[in-house]
């Protein structure tokens, strides 16, 4: 009964799919660059969350909705990294975008 009522129930998970972008902030060199500030801006609404990368230079925004376009960028000593965009259109839920800045070393 308990195996029966797992398959009936534990692959029902309807409802909205959250996504995720997540990946990490480099230099031209591929070195993580620790400390820059991660924005993401909502397309919808305008809002822009921002992300501080870790040591090993990662960032990771959850909760991102499928039908909503997003610009990504980082910055990190008054330098900035080209902007990506992830589109509504994209059916994926998980992100990985890597930024790359020119920090002119």
């Amino acid at each position: 009964m308990n195996v029966r009522a797992a398959q009936l129930f534990g692959g029902q998970q309807r409802g909205p799919v959250q996504r995720v972008v997540q990946g990490k902030v480099m230099d031209k060199s591929e070195a993580a660059i620790k400390g820059a500030v991660v924005y993401l801006k909502d397309g919808h609404s305008l809002a822009v969350k921002s992300f501080i990368s870790d040591d090993q230079g990662g960032y990771r925004f959850g909760q991102l909705s499928q039908n909503t376009d997003y610009e990504l960028w980082a910055e990190s000593n008054g330098k900035k990294s080209p902007v990506k965009t992830i589109s509504s259109f994209d059916t994926k839920n998980q992100f990985v975008i890597n930024l790359k800045i020119d920090t002119g070393k």
